[in-house]
């Protein structure tokens, strides 16, 4: 019976390629590696503190001093700054570190388009406004806005220079006329009641001394008309309203739009007098005047009117001609086309237009008439 082959038994020595054993190092050999490490680490050390004089650290490279974990100290980060980083404190090219001149900076390449303007070669045109240099004899640019406050003024100061303006303009309060016990005949009286206290303003303006009392007391002479209200009642036209000598009036602002022209007021009595006595000579004479031109404007209107319907007539006998030569079947004014008979009109509410004249409109054809009131 044949022997089964065996497993062989594990080496216990490193086997080497070449079949021969490895020994290991004797003490002699041991010191000689040690004693070359030494030397080798010797002389680096040596060329490290001899590149650190000519060559200073970087700011990411760890002194060989420092234990791990410990903190560089900050003459070791600011001292000596390497050349591969810009110092900001520097401004000269040359050396290292330094910024270029602004003229040697290339924009990047985003903002290739972008324009940068020197402002000292620049002229301030105003924005093609006329300025006071432009034209120094112009009053109207030299005119100042009187309610725009004043660059070296204060706000309070402002406010009582207001004030006073407004004193002044209403002759009220300090700058109200002073009345005199040794000449009392030269004093202004109000021509109702006597009163020593008028209204310095109306005085001045209208040239009527009254006080306020009687102006509240008597509205049918002393109060204000507008200048609207002077030409569409009294019938008076606009160079007598402007004409101050002739009719004074008084401007306030007007209530509706600050914009707008200023409001122009007159005294009812003095605007009557003109109208009754120099224009009209009565009051009666200006009713008359009145209800003519009312019945002119109602005769132009009817005329108008007319006008409009003997047109519409025209169309509708020119429109009913060309139907009859084209064979469409002719007929009579009011007649319904297209159909037989007559059509009859079925008229709706009268409507003002824009005129303000009363219109009916057919609910059926849409034909539109203009009502008359007679």
């Amino acid at each position: 019976m044949a022997e089964r082959p065996s497993t062989p038994p594990q080496q216990t020595a490193a086997s080497n390629p070449s079949g021969s054993s490895r020994p290991p190092p004797t003490p002699e050999q041991v010191r000689t590696i040690e004693i070359n490490r030494l030397n080798a680490k010797a002389l680096r050390d040596q060329r490290e503190a001899e590149a650190r004089k000519q060559d200073p650290p970087s700011l990411n490279r760890t002194p060989s001093n420092l234990a791990a974990g410990q903190k560089r100290p900050h003459s070791a980060t600011t001292s000596n700054v390497p050349s591969t980083l810009r110092d900001g404190r520097s401004t000269d090219s040359a050396k290292p570190g330094g910024f270029r001149p602004l003229d040697d900076i290339q924009p990047a390449r985003n903002f290739t388009k972008f324009v940068e303007y020197d402002f000292s070669k620049m002229t301030d045109t105003k924005g093609g406004f006329l300025t006071v240099e432009d034209d120094p004899h112009n009053r109207a640019l030299h005119a100042k806005n009187a309610d725009e406050k004043p660059a070296h003024m204060t706000m309070k100061e402002w406010e009582r220079h207001q004030l006073l303006r407004s004193l002044r303009e209403q002759k009220a309060g300090p700058f109200e006329p002073g009345l005199s016990v040794l000449k009392k005949e030269e004093n202004k009286v109000c021509r109702e009641c006597g009163s020593l206290e008028i209204d310095w303003k109306w005085e001045d303006v209208f040239g009527c001394a009254v006080c306020n009392a009687c102006k509240e007391k008597l509205p049918e002479k002393y109060s204000l008309l507008t200048k609207t209200e002077a030409r569409e009642d009294y019938l008076l036209t606009d160079p007598e309203l402007k004409d101050e000598e002739l009719l004074p009036h008084l401007e306030r602002p007007n209530p509706h739009k600050s914009t707008w022209n200023n409001m122009m007021l007159y005294l009812r009595y003095q605007v009557e007098g003109y109208a009754f006595e120099k224009k009209w000579g009565s009051a009666e004479k200006l009713d008359e005047e009145f209800e003519k031109r009312e019945g002119e404007k109602k005769r132009r209107k009817e005329d108008k009117f007319k006008s409009k319907l003997e047109e519409l007539k025209k169309k509708t006998r020119v429109e009913a001609y060309r139907r009859n030569r084209r064979g469409d079947g002719g007929g009579e004014f009011g007649d319904e086309v297209g159909r037989c008979g007559k059509h009859t009109h079925v008229w709706g509410r009268p409507v003002d237009n824009e005129e303000g004249v009363g219109v009916k409109t057919c609910v059926e054809c849409g034909m539109e008439v203009e009502e008359l009131e007679f």
